[in-house]
């Protein structure tokens, strides 16, 4: 049997709770369409939630990994600009060479020749000197090999040091016609040794670059599926709360209603009591 009283309204407190439920979830609702996330706290799911601040580690550590494969991209790259350099210098010195070998050429002919050669000679060096990226020189002397991380589990990789300048200032100076031929035909074998150890080089810091290249390209994937996972877990299906904020919002206004009639229903009480 429902009482009519004055000092407690059943039905004021009934809409009252039903509104302030409405109210906490319309909050939620509204939050999650504001952020963009099911799960923005601790509090939304502490279990969802730890899960995605491992997953969120997880990229920035691939991100972290990923610059540094760019710096080491960057000196790889310049030391091939060097040594392509040095490798075009060394044909035209090949060239000049064959031209000092000739016994005919008078002493003021072989002097030119001479001073073209040193020439190159230092061009090359120069080209050496400045193979420097962010202070690190792979091919000057006392270049040190550089570890690289390639992943968020500290895997290193390293990018090999050589003294192109040892094997430069190793050739022998043609300081006439005979040592020049010794230079160009094999009999004296530092400048064929320069040739291949600058070959070689530019083979392998190819090889690193294809390395760091494919480990980037890796990494970036690897990052995108651990975001599209973090998505599943914390991300909001936004069509969804967005049909689901529209019929809140209905159900608040209609609570808003459902209390007021609540409100009114003890003034019919009055109605009693009238003359």
């Amino acid at each position: 049997m429902i009482q009519n009283s004055i000092n407690t309204n059943s039905g004021a407190m009934v809409a009252l709770q039903n509104m302030n439920k409405t109210n906490s979830e319309l909050s939620q609702v509204q939050n999650r369409v504001s952020t963009g996330l099911r799960v923005a706290t601790a509090q939304d799911d502490g279990a969802s939630f730890a899960i995605a601040q491992g997953l969120r580690s997880d990229i920035k550590g691939i991100g972290a990994v990923n610059e540094q494969i760019s710096k080491a991209k960057g000196l790889v790259s310049t030391t091939l600009s060097s040594l392509t350099s040095v490798s075009d210098g060394l044909g035209d010195i090949r060239e000049t060479l064959t031209k000092m070998a000739d016994e005919n050429n008078s002493p003021e002919q072989f002097a030119q020749y001479k001073a073209d050669y040193d020439s190159m000679v230092e061009e090359l060096q120069n080209f050496v000197d400045n193979a420097e990226y962010n202070g690190t020189n792979l091919i000057d002397a006392g270049g040190a090999d550089v570890n690289v991380i390639v992943d968020a589990a500290g895997t290193q990789y390293t990018l090999a040091a050589t003294d192109i300048d040892a094997e430069l200032a190793g050739v022998t100076d043609p300081t006439d016609a005979a040592t020049a031929q010794g230079l160009i035909d094999g009999t004296d074998t530092t400048f064929d040794d320069l040739v291949t150890s600058v070959s070689n080089s530019l083979n392998e810091y190819a090889a690193d670059d294809r390395r760091l290249t494919g480990q980037m390209e890796f990494n970036s994937k690897l990052s995108d599926a651990i975001e599209e996972g973090l998505g599943a877990t914390v991300d909001a299906d936004l069509a969804k709360e967005s049909a689901r904020l529209q019929s809140l919002q209905i159900k608040q206004q209609l609570g808003t209603q459902t209390l007021s009639i609540a409100n009114q229903s003890p003034q019919s009480l009055l109605s009693l009591f009238g003359g």
